[in-house]
C-alpha cells in the first residue's frame, strides 16, 4: 500500500524529534537512568503508540489499525527478547551505568534503519518472488522451536565476525574514555570499548530483525504500517530496559512464549495463501501465549543454583 511521502515525512520528523530531544535535551549529562524515570519514559512511548493507532484507525480504517497493534504487539514481546542481551552484553563488556543510555540510542537509531531497509527489501521480495513467503515461514518456525530448546542464553562477542572485523581496522584502548566512542592518541583515531560494545549491540538487532521483519509481514504487507510498528515498539525499548533489566530474569518462561508466537506467525505465513487466520485471533493469540509465560513465570519461580548465585557480583 503506497503512503503519501507527506506522511513518512511528518512520522520520520516525528521520531528524530523525540530522539533529539531524548540526548539533547533530558541526557545531555552522562548519568545512570534511575528507574523511576525510566518507568516514566516507557509508560509515555506505549501512551504514544497506542494514540497513534487511534490515528491509523480514524484516517485508514479499522482493520489497518488492527494491523498496526498486532504488529505493534509482536515487536514488542519479540523485541523483549534484547533485553537479555543488551543484559548480557553490558555485563560482559562492564559498561558503567551512566554510559549504558548512550549506547542504546545509538543502537536503536541504527536499528531503526537497518529495519527500514528490511522491511521494503522483504515486501518487494514477496510481491516479486511470492514462494519466498513459505521460506520466510517455515524460517520462523524453524526460528522459533530453536529458541524454545534454548536453556540460557549466551553472548559471545569474541565470535562476532563484524566486531572482528572492526579490531582489524581499528586499534582499541583497553579503558573506557567517558561517553566517548573515539579518541585520538599521537595522531591516529582508535577506539574504546564503548564503540566494540556499540558493533555488538547494533549486529545483535541485525540478527534479531531477521526473526522480527518476517513476523511482522504475516500479519500485514503495508511498510508504512510495518515501520511505524516497528519504530514504537524499538524506542520504547531503551526506556523498558532501564525499566526491568533487573527483574528479566525472573521470567524463565518468556522464550517458550516468544518460541510459541514465531511458530504461530510462521504457519500462519505458510497457511496464507490456502486459509486466512483473522487479525483478532492472531491478535488475541499472541496477546495469550505472551501473558501465560509471564504468569508461569511468576507462579514457578526459577529455583537459583547456589553454585551460580555464589558467583554473582556484589551489587
Amino acid at each position: 500500500m503506497d503512503h503519501s511521502i507527506l506522511l513518512w515525512s511528518i512520522f520520520n520528523v516525528f521520531i528524530i524529534a523525540m530522539l533529539i530531544v531524548d540526548l539533547v535535551v533530558l541526557h545531555k549529562e552522562d548519568e545512570a537512568v534511575s528507574i523511576k524515570e525510566a518507568l516514566y519514559w516507557t509508560g509515555v512511548w506505549i501512551v504514544l503508540a497506542l494514540i497513534f493507532g487511534i490515528g491509523v484507525y480514524y484516517y485508514m480504517g479499522s482493520q489497518t489499525a488492527l494491523d498496526y497493534y498486532t504488529g505493534y504487539l509482536i515487536e514488542k514481546s519479540l523485541s523483549v527478547d534484547n533485553i537479555f542481551v543488551f543484559l548480557l552484553v553490558f555485563t560482559y563488556f562492564k559498561v558503567p551505568d551512566e554510559y549504558q543510555h548512550k549506547v542504546l540510542f545509538w543502537g536503536i537509531f541504527g536499528a531503526l534503519v537497518m529495519r527500514l531497509i528490511f522491511i521494503f527489501t522483504g515486501v518487494a521480495l514477496i510481491e516479486r518472488f511470492h514462494w519466498i513467503i513459505y521460506v520466510f515461514g517455515g524460517f520462523l518456525i524453524f526460528t522459533g522451536i530453536k529458541l524454545a530448546m534454548e536453556k540460557d542464553k549466551e553472548v559471545h562477542p569474541e565470535r562476532n565476525p563484524v566486531l572482528i572485523l572492526v579490531r582489524r581496522f581499528f586499534p582499541t584502548t583497553k579503558n573506557y574514555h567517558g561517553s566517548k566512542f573515539f579518541i585520538r592518541k599521537m595522531g591516529r583515531l582508535i577506539a574504546t570499548p564503548l564503540f566494540i560494545v556499540l558493533v555488538v549491540i547494533e549486529t545483535t538487532d541485525l540478527v534479531f530483525a531477521l526473526d522480527s521483519i518476517p513476523a511482522i509481514l504475516a500479519i500485514t504487507r503495508d511498510e508504512f504500517i510495518i515501520y511505524s510498528s516497528n519504530a514504537f515498539a524499538i524506542l520504547g525499548l531503551r526506556a523498558l530496559y532501564f525499566a526491568v533489566a533487573g527483574i528479566m530474569r525472573l521470567f524463565h518462561y518468556l522464550h517458550y512464549g516468544l518460541s510459541l508466537i514465531l511458530v504461530f506467525v510462521g504457519v500462519k505465513m505458510l497457511l496464507s495463501n490456502f486459509y486466512h487466520i483473522p487479525t483478532p485471533y492472531a491478535l488475541a493469540f499472541i496477546a495469550g501465549a505472551l501473558a501465560l509465560s509471564i504468569i508461569a513465570s511468576i507462579l514457578y519461580p526459577k529455583e537459583e543454583d547456589p553454585v551460580e548465585a555464589e558467583n554473582l557480583p556484589d551489587e
